[in-house]
């Protein structure tokens, strides 16, 4: 399972990374139990890399469980190709003062959500994550900005641990790669991104399937869904923005989630005519998910740091409390202001 050539990438203190990814496996070792939380409303990075890290703990005789704050807890479709995903639980089933929890691809403390309490009461809190916006909350923290994806960081916690990779935490983490990766094509996927996923490739798994369920597993109602918000598509040009927005209203009630259009950025964003792509996307309780792309010339990370925020320079996300108008407008002016150097 071993994987080496891990470079010192710009960004990453190695030394300092090497001595919280040691720390984080001796406390997993000697746990009993571990709790396992990612962030709320979670992509398959981060339940991949959660449940790719459980499965492995419990192989080594841990007793784990998992979960996310978001209340109710869907489970993602493409988790059908892992046959079962016994570790998850509902948020209210999550132990309220876990001896050790680990929190990962979790940008920010309030990205818990309902878990945030849970792990204020633990007594260890190891973080794994690769969001250069990452405070470093917890009393661990394992961050290498420069990791394509979490999963990524968490086969190397898995690796430093050593022991067998089975066939299921293999999948799971390959999933999050994949997908943080865009099929290896963004920036991020780097020769260490590639050497890793080519080692989880080794174990057998059906990653053709696996590819279906996360790429190319909509339906008619998802499809109408997203015509409906290509339809609202929107250039400011002064901004070097194209943009658009789903209400929950815009829904099938019973067919469709918001879940169901994380895929809609990734349409938005091949306008050539814009280097930043915008998906404003309402959640349950009227606020709203903001997610941004950029295709080189902006640092987005930094846009949605300033509202809240957070993600890496050409990806990254925040929630706004305003309407979709004043939405907008707050972000085009902060545009034009990086633009402008002000």
């Amino acid at each position: 399972m071993t994987v080496r050539g891990v470079d010192d990438s710009p960004g990453l203190d190695r030394s300092r990374f090497d001595l919280q990814l040691q720390r984080a496996a001796r406390a997993l070792a000697g746990a009993d139990r571990v709790a396992l939380a990612c962030h709320i409303n979670p992509d398959p990075d981060a339940v991949g890399s959660m449940l790719g890290l459980a499965s492995y703990l419990h192989s080594r005789g841990k007793r784990v469980v998992c979960s996310w704050g978001s209340q109710p807890l869907s489970r993602p479709r493409w988790l059908a190709v892992m046959n079962d995903a016994k570790f998850l639980v509902e948020p209210s089933e999550f132990p309220k003062d876990p001896p050790v929890m680990v929190a990962l691809d979790t940008a920010a403390p309030d990205r818990l959500g309902l878990l945030a309490e849970n792990a204020r009461r633990a007594k260890e809190v190891i973080v794994l994550d690769h969001h250069q916006t990452n405070p470093g909350f917890g009393t661990i923290v394992v961050l290498d900005p420069t990791a394509s994806s979490t999963a990524e960081v968490a086969f190397r916690l898995i690796e430093r641990m050593g022991g067998p990779l089975s066939d299921q935490v293999a999948a799971r983490l390959y999933a999050g790669i994949i997908t943080d990766t865009g099929r290896f094509q963004y920036e991020a996927a780097t020769p260490e991104t590639l050497r890793v996923a080519a080692s989880l490739r080794t174990r057998h798994f059906d990653h053709v399937r696996m590819g279906q369920l996360l790429f190319e597993d909509g339906s008619v109602d998802h499809l109408q869904v997203l015509a409906t918000a290509l339809g609202r598509i929107a250039h400011v040009p002064q901004a070097d923005l194209v943009w658009t927005y789903v209400l929950q209203s815009d829904l099938r009630p019973g067919a469709t989630t918001m879940g169901d259009v994380d895929d809609l950025i990734d349409l938005v964003r091949t306008a050539r005519e814009a280097d930043v792509a915008c998906v404003v996307k309402q959640h349950r309780d009227g606020s709203f998910k903001v997610s941004l792309r950029s295709k080189g010339g902006t640092d987005v990370g930094a846009v949605a740091l300033a509202f809240g925020g957070g993600g890496h320079r050409l990806a990254a996300g925040y929630t706004s409390a305003t309407g979709v108008e004043e939405t907008i407008r707050s972000l085009v002016q902060a545009l034009l202001g990086m633009a402008s150097g002000s």
